[in-house]
C-alpha cells in the first residue's frame, strides 16, 4: 500500500466519525454541544485535508462515504454552522429547563445532516433527509404550548412526509432500472443512457416534486413563514441549512437530472414562479423573520432554476453563498431591527427616476458585459458558459445591480462596487465550474427566454410599484400580495380537513394568540 492508499483509507473513518460523535453526545451528553460541534467542525477541516492530500485517488471508499469536493464544502459548511448555531443557542436559551432537550435534539440534527451529505448511497440521503425532518419537529416544538408553533410544524410535517413518499417511489424506480442505488453507479448508468426511459423520467419528476415540496415552494410554503415561534437559533438552522438539503440532493444526482428535459422544465416553472411570487410578497412584510422567510422562499426558487438551467456548480455556489447570508441574518436579526429604527430618524435618499433607472438598466449591463469579456479574454473565463446561458446571467447580474447603483450616495463609488460585484461573481463562477466540473445540459433559447422574461417582469413591477406607490398597479397588487395570494390560507384548511393537528391547551398568558381567540369566542 502507498502513501496516498495509505492516507484515503484514514478518510472514510473520518467522515463516518463525525455523524457518530454528535449522534452520541446529543444522546449522552447533551450539554456538551459546545465540545462537539467544534470537534465535528475540526473533523471536517481534517477531512478536507486528508481528501486534497489524495486528490486523484478521490471517489467512493468502502465504507460507503463519498470523497469529492462538493462533500468537503458541504462538511465544513454544515459543521461551521453547526458549531455556531449551538454557541448561539448555549447564550440565547441561557437558565431555560429545556436546554438539555434542545440541544439533544439539535445535535441529532446536524448528525443526520452529516450522513446525507458524506452517503454515496440513495436510500441513505433518503433516510437521512427524513432524520433530519424529525430531528427539526422537535426543535420547532420546542415551546409546545404555543399554538401557531404547533400548527406550522404539524403543515411542515404533513409536506415532509408527502415529499418522503415520492422519493421512496423514486428509489424504487431508479433501483428498477439500473439496479443499484450507489450514486456514483447511478451516474455511470446515466452517461451511458443518454435517453431516459420512460420510468427514469417519472423517477426524475418524483424527485423535482419531492425537493419542491420540502424547500418550501408555493403553494406548500406557508410552514416557512409560519416557525418564527420556535427559538431564533432554530430559524437560522432551518433558514441556513435545511432548507437547502433539496438543491443538494439534485446537485448529486446531476448526471441523471441533465438528461431529464421535462424534470429540469419543470424545476424552472416552479422555482421561477416562486422566486417571483415571494420576491413580491416580501417586499409587503413589516417583521423582520417574515421578510427573511420569504426571501428565502425566493431563493430556493431561485436555486432551482439554476438546477433546471443545468448550472449546476452556480447551485453549488448560490447554496453555500445563501446558507451564510441566512445564519447572519438570523442571528443578527435584533440588529436589524436596530439599525431600521436608527435609518428611519434620518433622511432617506429619494427614489430616482424612471428616466435615471432606464439608465442604470443600461450601465449595469455594459459593466456586467465587460466583466465576462474581460475575464473570457484573461483566460479565466467562467467555465461553462454557453451561447444562451452568457447573456442570459448577464441581464440577470445587470438588474441585480441597479439596486445598488440606485441606492448609492456617489456614481463613481457605486458604480465601482459594482463593477468589483460582477469580477467577484465571474470569478467564483469559474472557481465552481473548476471544482465540480459538470457539464451543462443542451442550450435551450426557449427556456432561457422564459426566464429572463420572468425576472425582468419581476424587475420592472417591483420598480414600479416603489416609483409609483400609490399607483393603479400598486393599489391593485397590494392587498393581493400582503395577503400571500391567499394559497397558505387554502393550503391550512385543506390539512386541517385532512388530518387536523393535536393542540394542547396553552396558558393565555404564554401564548397570545390563544388568548386572543378565547376572547373572541366569549363576546
Amino acid at each position: 500500500m502507498n502513501t496516498v492508499e495509505a492516507w484515503f483509507s484514514v478518510v472514510p473513518l473520518t467522515a463516518c466519525a463525525l455523524p457518530t460523535l454528535l449522534a452520541l453526545v446529543g444522546v449522552f451528553a447533551p450539554l456538551r454541544a459546545g465540545l462537539a460541534s467544534g470537534g465535528a467542525l475540526g473533523g471536517a477541516l481534517l477531512f478536507t485535508l486528508l481528501a486534497g492530500v489524495t486528490r486523484g485517488a478521490t471517489g467512493v471508499t468502502g465504507l460507503g462515504v463519498r470523497v469529492d469536493a462538493v462533500t468537503c464544502v458541504m462538511l465544513i459548511l454544515v459543521t461551521a454552522l453547526g458549531a455556531i448555531v449551538v454557541r448561539y443557542s448555549r447564550t440565547y436559551l441561557h437558565g431555560d429547563p429545556g436546554l438539555g432537550r434542545y440541544l439533544r435534539w439539535l445535535l441529532l440534527t446536524l448528525s443526520a445532516v452529516t450522513t446525507l451529505v458524506i452517503a454515496n448511497n440513495l436510500a441513505v440521503v433518503a433516510l437521512g433527509w427524513t432524520a433530519t425532518s424529525l430531528a427539526l419537529h422537535q426543535l420547532l416544538t420546542f415551546f409546545g404550548d404555543r399554538t401557531a408553533a404547533r400548527v406550522a410544524a404539524h403543515k411542515k410535517f404533513l409536506v415532509s412526509r408527502l415529499a418522503d413518499a415520492l422519493l421512496l417511489a423514486c428509489l424504487g424506480l431508479i433501483y428498477r432500472s439500473t439496479d443499484s442505488l450507489e450514486l456514483d453507479r447511478i451516474a455511470a448508468w446515466a452517461s451511458a443512457h443518454p435517453e431516459l426511459s420512460p420510468s427514469m423520467h417519472v423517477a426524475a419528476v418524483l424527485v423535482v416534486f419531492a425537493v419542491a415540496l420540502k424547500s418550501a415552494q408555493l403553494p406548500f410554503h406557508g410552514w416557512l413563514t409560519q416557525v418564527m415561534e420556535a427559538p431564533t437559533p432554530v430559524s437560522a438552522l432551518l433558514h441556513a441549512g435545511v432548507v437547502n438539503i433539496g438543491g443538494f440532493v439534485l446537485i448529486r444526482l446531476s448526471p441523471l437530472m441533465a438528461h431529464a428535459g421535462p424534470a429540469q422544465l419543470l424545476l424552472v416553472v416552479i422555482g421561477l414562479s416562486s422566486a417571483i411570487v415571494a420576491a413580491l410578497v416580501m417586499t409587503t412584510r413589516v417583521s423582520v423573520k417574515v421578510a427573511l422567510a420569504w426571501s428565502t422562499i425566493a431563493q430556493m426558487g431561485f436555486m432551482l432554476v439554476q438546477c433546471g438551467l443545468g448550472l449546476w456548480h452556480l447551485a453549488l455556489l448560490h447554496l453555500v453563498a445563501h446558507s451564510l447570508y441566512k445564519a447572519h441574518a438570523f442571528l443578527s436579526a435584533g440588529t436589524a431591527v436596530h439599525g431600521w429604527l436608527l435609518g428611519s430618524a434620518t433622511r432617506r435618499p429619494a427614489s430616482p427616476s424612471p428616466a435615471r433607472l432606464v439608465g442604470l438598466v443600461f450601465v449595469t449591463l455594459g459593466v456586467a458585459a465587460l466583466g465576462f469579456v474581460a475575464l473570457r479574454q484573461t483566460g479565466f473565463a467562467a467555465a461553462g458558459v454557453n451561447d444562451f446561458s452568457g447573456p442570459g446571467l448577464t441581464l440577470l447580474v445587470a438588474l441585480a445591480l441597479v439596486p445598488l447603483l440606485a441606492r448609492g450616495s456617489s456614481n463613481v463609488a457605486a458604480l465601482a462596487r459594482s463593477t468589483g460585484v460582477v469580477l467577484l461573481f465571474a470569478g467564483w463562477h469559474a472557481a465552481a465550474a473548476q471544482l465540480m466540473p459538470v457539464p451543462l445540459a443542451a442550450s435551450n433559447a426557449l427556456v432561457w427566454a422564459l426566464v429572463c422574461a420572468g425576472f425582468v417582469g419581476l424587475f420592472v413591477t417591483k420598480a414600479t410599484m416603489q416609483l409609483f406607490p400609490e399607483g393603479r398597479l400598486a393599489r391593485t397588487l397590494y392587498p393581493w400580495l400582503f395577503a400571500g395570494l391567499y394559497l397558505d390560507e387554502r393550503f391550512t384548511r385543506l390539512t386541517f380537513r385532512v388530518w387536523p393537528p393535536r393542540l394542547q391547551r396553552p396558558s393565555a398568558r404564554r401564548d397570545p394568540l390563544y388568548a386572543s381567540e378565547t376572547l373572541e369566542s366569549h363576546t
